[in-house]
C-alpha cells in the first residue's frame, strides 16, 4: 500500500505491506522504493515492510539545503511514527547504508537490528568527492541522461549486465526520473557526509554485513578495514555486483530473512 505524509511540510511518500515486525528497506543512490518491489514483496511474507522514497526521489518532496544524512534518516523516523512502530530492523542498500548508520546515531532505541547492504560506515575519501563534484557538474551541464544511464548499468557485475538486461533498463528508468535537484542533493549529502564507522564499533544490535563479490564500488579490503560489532554476521554474495537484491534474489532474501528472524523469535 503506498501512502504519504507530511513531515515539516514536506512530502514523503512509502510503501508498506506485510504483517508483523518491521523492516524498513531504504534505497541507494539513483533509486526510489520501487527498486526493493520484488524484493519487498517476498519479504512481506513474513514480515511487515516498509520502503522509503527517500527526500528528493520517488514521490517524496526534495528538502531545503544543507543536504545531509540525518535529514533523509529524519524521514525515515517520520515514517516510523506515523505508523506507530517502536522498533525496526532498518536496511540501507548503498547510499542508503550512510542513511541507516545516520538513523542509528539518532534514533539508536527504535533499532532493533542494523543492516549494510553493498554500503560503507567511512565517510568520502578525497577523491571520491572529487568523482562527486564532477557528477554534480554533469548534472549541471545537461548530462542527466548519460550519467543515469551509465549507472544503472555499473551497478551490476559485468558477468551479469546481459542476463539482467531488462532490469539495468528499469533501473534507468527510475534514475532518469528523478530531478537534477534531487540527484545533487544525494550526491552533496554522500561528498558532505561524516565518518560513522564509530556508530558499528558501538552497536549494541545485531549486525549484517551484505557484500558483493564482484561490486566495483566496494573493494574485498573493506572487509579488513571494518571494525565490526561483536553480534555481526557477515554474508558475501559470490555472483553479485552492487545489487545483490536483484543479482542474487533468493540468496540475498535468505540471508535476510534469517538474519530477522533471528532477531525478532528472540
Amino acid at each position: 500500500m503506498e501512502k504519504q505524509i507530511y513531515n515539516n511540510n514536506l512530502k514523503i511518500n512509502y510503501d508498506i505491506k506485510g504483517k508483523g515486525n518491521t523492516v524498513v528497506l531504504i534505497h541507494g543512490f539513483l533509486e526510489t522504493s520501487a527498486t526493493w518491489k520484488s524484493f519487498a514483496d517476498l519479504l512481506s511474507s513474513e514480515f511487515s515492510v516498509i520502503s522509503v522514497d527517500l527526500p528528493g526521489h520517488g514521490k517524496s518532496d526534495i528538502f531545503d539545503e544543507p543536504y545531509t544524512m540525518c535529514k533523509y534518516a529524519d524521514s525515515v523516523y517520520a515514517v516510523l511514527k506515523s505508523e506507530n512502530t517502536q522498533k525496526a530492523v532498518i536496511i540501507g542498500h548503498s547510499m542508503g547504508g550512510y542513511v541507516a548508520l545516520a538513523f542509528a546515531e539518532n534514533y539508536p532505541s527504535m533499532l532493533s537490528g542494523l543492516c549494510l547492504f553493498h554500503s560503507i560506515p567511512f565517510s568520502d575519501s578525497d577523491e571520491k568527492k572529487q568523482l562527486r563534484n564532477e557528477v554534480i557538474s554533469r548534472i549541471k551541464s545537461g548530462n542527466k541522461d548519460i550519467v543515469c544511464s551509465n549507472h544503472a548499468k555499473a551497478v551490476y557485475a559485468d558477468d551479469n549486465t546481459e542476463r539482467f538486461r531488462d532490469k539495468i533498463k528499469e533501473g534507468e528508468k527510475i534514475a532518469i526520473s528523478i530531478s537534477e535537484e534531487g540527484i545533487i542533493a544525494s550526491l552533496s549529502a554522500m561528498r558532505d557526509r561524516k565518518d560513522r564507522h564509530y556508530i558499528l564499533e558501538k552497536l549494541r544490535v545485531p549486525f549484517l554485513y551484505i557484500f558483493g563479490n564482484k561490486d566495483r564500488f566496494i573493494q574485498e579490503s573493506v572487509l579488513e578495514a571494518i571494525k565490526f560489532p561483536k553480534l555481526t554476521d557477515t554474508a558475501i554474495l559470490e555472483n553479485s555486483g552492487h545489487m545483490g537484491m536483484i543479482e542474487e534474489k533468493e540468496m540475498s532474501l535468505k540471508i535476510i530473512r534469517n538474519f530477522c528472524k533471528k532477531i525478532y523469535d528472540k
